[in-house]
């Protein structure tokens, strides 16, 4: 497809910061019909939406430069139509909260695959969502949540046991096991 030809689903903005992730989500959604472009970092992806907001946007949350949100918040003031979508390894209830409230039509947590974001992307605004077939499991969450927190301490056991509230040898017995399933 060249430029100035659009896809029939519209542009669509991806802006991760985890490279591998927005590459390969971006071929995904190029196979379904959306015309791609990605952004790295919020100030990227506001001077992509200051010169044409697009019609659909996936926002990763926490980004080295700032917050996804500020992305959502911009694309809704100059089309609000758009629909946004938000992704993030952190979820909780008061960010979801906000990410709908500045015009998110959807939060989901990571990792999220192609298909649960085209769908959510394509959803009509009263349709509820289907229940997940496979949702991780009460381990696996807690595993993926001490992983997250184990990285964002420079995977400094001390520091990552005392913002988890727990015991370092514990902590230690928990990072040395594999994933649950």
């Amino acid at each position: 497809m060249n430029e100035t030809e659009t896809a029939p689903l519209g542009r669509l903005l991806i802006l991760d910061d985890d490279k591998a992730f927005q590459q390969r989500l971006a071929r995904a959604m190029e196979k379904r019909g959306f015309h791609t472009e990605t952004a790295d970092g919020v100030k990227e992806a506001l001077s992509k939406v200051a010169a044409e907001a697009p019609d659909f946007a996936v926002c990763d949350m926490r980004l080295e430069d700032g917050s996804g949100l500020d992305v959502v918040e911009a694309i809704r003031m100059k089309k609000p139509e758009a629909r946004v979508i938000v992704l993030t390894g952190y979820g909780n209830i008061a960010t979801a909260v906000t990410a709908v409230k500045l015009g998110a039509i959807d939060y989901l947590s990571k990792p999220a695959d192609a298909d649960d974001i085209f769908a959510s992307l394509m959803r009509r605004p009263n349709e509820k969502a289907t229940p997940p077939e496979n949702p991780m499991s009460a381990d696996r969450v807690r595993w993926e949540h001490i992983q997250r927190v184990y990285e964002l301490c420079d995977r400094n056991v001390s520091e990552t046991a005392r913002r988890l509230n727990m015991h370092r040898r514990t902590l230690q017995r928990i990072l040395a096991k594999r994933a649950p399933r």
